[in-house]
């Protein structure tokens, strides 16, 4: 088991690095923060490029995060373990998004987390517990079981 109790990779959807800075939400934002506190003590949190660009515009756009603290925060989270997809993954994201009917955003987002090789994501967007490509989908926020598969 890694430090902190984080087991295993996992994938972390815009939604939830998003959560960490919207103080309108305060028991998500503290459940995100400590989630990717965790997998980043433990070397085990990964986004995508994606992710990146989502959250910096969806942080200075909805939630008015200064865009100088916007890019810091990019800065730290591509310390993290960052998938950059490539021709074949976005034909294969198209062809997941045709097949089982989830944004074509969405299939980018479980795409990278299929290159990545983790078995988590942790994303609000889409139905928790439901699996997709072989990755596991978390909602952290929601009570029940799977929320702190860590």
């Amino acid at each position: 088991m890694a430090r902190d109790g984080a087991r295993r990779p996992a994938f972390f959807d815009t939604n939830v690095i998003l959560y960490c800075d919207d103080s309108r939400q305060p028991e998500k934002q503290t459940r995100a923060i400590e989630l990717v506190k965790k997998y980043q003590r433990a070397s085990l949190a990964t986004v995508s490029l994606q992710v990146l660009q989502e959250y910096f515009v969806a942080a200075t756009r909805k939630l008015g995060v200064d865009s100088g603290i916007a890019q810091r925060k990019v800065e730290l989270l591509a310390r993290m373990r960052v998938v950059r997809l490539a021709e074949d993954d976005v034909i294969a994201a198209i062809e997941f998004h045709r097949l089982n009917r989830i944004s074509f955003w969405d299939a980018l987002i479980v795409q990278a987390a299929r290159t990545a090789s983790v078995e988590i994501l942790f994303s609000e967007d889409l139905q928790s517990g439901a699996v997709l490509g072989g990755v596991r989908v978390v909602n952290p926020f929601a009570a029940g079981p799977g929320r702190d598969e860590v």
